[in-house]
């Protein structure tokens, strides 16, 4: 079976479609940015976006994905290897403490503005509300966000 991982083409062997896909990815490819924290689908740490949808994967197995597109927070670098401008943003407006829950807040916020490049505060939260964040008070992601929707515009 075949899956493709940040715009990669990974060919996956028989003995590990039936892995967590969060196992799969840290483990195997050393993706580490994607997390495993609740394994209860509540806290969306683990969050990547499989053909641009932003999913909590700590139950998704690896024959789950097969034949999608799976984004983790590696693969939103821009191709000179520098932060793509919503991870910036999540930097500039101090939306980042412990990191913990960045990679699932930074690539559900991507799935939102590539949907809505011009979302309202209130959509953020919404699109938001279930990311558990216990750092920063939610204030400087959703400006975050706000401020990097002008890229998503162009």
């Amino acid at each position: 079976m075949r899956i493709t991982v940040n715009k990669k083409i990974i060919e996956v062997p028989d003995s590990m479609k039936e892995r967590k896909l969060t196992d799969f990815l840290r483990e195997e490819l050393d993706l580490t940015g994607v997390k495993n924290a609740c394994e209860m689908k509540s806290c969306g740490a683990c969050a990547v976006l499989v053909n641009n949808k932003s999913i909590r994967i700590c139950h998704t197995l690896v024959k789950d994905v097969e034949n999608c597109e799976v984004l983790t927070i590696e693969g939103m670098e821009n191709e000179d290897g520098t932060l793509h401008p919503l991870q910036q943003a999540f930097i500039d407006h101090g939306a980042i403490q412990c990191g913990f829950c960045t990679p699932g807040m930074v690539l559900t916020s991507h799935a939102l503005l590539m949907e809505n490049s011009k979302p309202t505060r209130e959509q953020i939260r919404k699109a938001l509300q279930s990311n558990i964040c216990r750092c920063t008070g939610y204030q400087q992601i959703i400006d975050a966000v706000e401020a990097a929707s002008e890229f998503y515009r162009k």
